[in-house]
């Protein structure tokens, strides 16, 4: 199994003035290629950071992280720039859809940024909204989708440059329990078709639909679980619902 992400001693501290603050205090953790990872922690643990760091959102203070073979502790901010389009795709608890463009336009900004033309761009995009059940919903714009929709939107843009891994934060917040139960679903079928995706979350019940649950406490990892996740693939009639 391929090796997609590996941390060795990550430590990362803020400064107000002169005193440190430090918040991840060393961390290790490698992720394989199609693992289906959940990190949880407290309010306050470092999870979000740690989460920043393995999206190329921030950068860490001390040690190693290495993604795909390629160290980027040492990188520079445009480097990280081309890492993030390239590599991974975000999902994130407020959706963050630009109201003024429609579905698909939404999930193809990536490919504006790597350079693809319009007529691509559209025929790409569409293609994976219909993956996420939302071919019928694509000339739409977010004011006109439920918010269960809205994160199916935000999922497809996740997919469009098929990147290395899915990161998701706190992807179900906004979301009611069955809308919620449907999008862990349908990330467990992305896991599935050989996609790794890690996903941030309090929610011990969201946490249960992925096969390996990684604990943050203090800056540091305070365990490491892995299990059966919780269901399976998102039934097909559900998905075209």
């Amino acid at each position: 199994m391929k090796e997609v992400i590996s941390l060795k001693d990550v430590k990362k501290s803020y400064y107000l003035g002169k005193q440190e603050l430090p918040v991840l205090k060393g961390i290790d953790l490698t992720v394989m290629n199609n693992e289906y990872i959940s990190l949880m922690g407290p309010s306050g643990s470092g999870k979000s950071t740690l989460m920043n760091i393995i999206g190329c959102l921030d950068t860490l203070s001390e040690g190693t992280y290495v993604l795909n073979g390629k160290d980027v502790s040492k990188m520079t901010d445009d480097e990280l720039a081309d890492v993030r389009n390239v590599e991974i795709g975000f999902v994130f608890q407020q959706f963050n859809l630009l109201p003024r463009l429609t579905a698909w336009e939404n999930v193809a900004l990536p490919l504006i940024y790597a350079g693809v033309n319009k007529k691509d761009r559209e025929e790409r995009a569409r293609g994976i909204l219909d993956k996420v059940g939302l071919a019928d919903r694509a000339h739409h714009k977010p004011n006109e989708l439920s918010g269960g929709q809205s994160q199916r939107v935000a999922i497809a843009r996740a997919l469009i440059n098929n990147p290395s891994i899915i990161l998701a934060d706190e992807p179900t917040g906004n979301l009611d329990t069955r809308t919620s139960e449907e999008i862990m679903e349908l990330f467990g079928q992305i896991h599935e078709q050989g996609n790794t995706v890690m996903l941030v979350t309090h929610e011990e019940d969201i946490a249960n639909f992925t096969s390996r649950i990684v604990r943050i406490r203090d800056g540091v990892v305070e365990s490491d679980t892995r299990k059966p996740p919780k269901g399976g693939a998102i039934p097909q009639k559900m998905i075209n619902s």
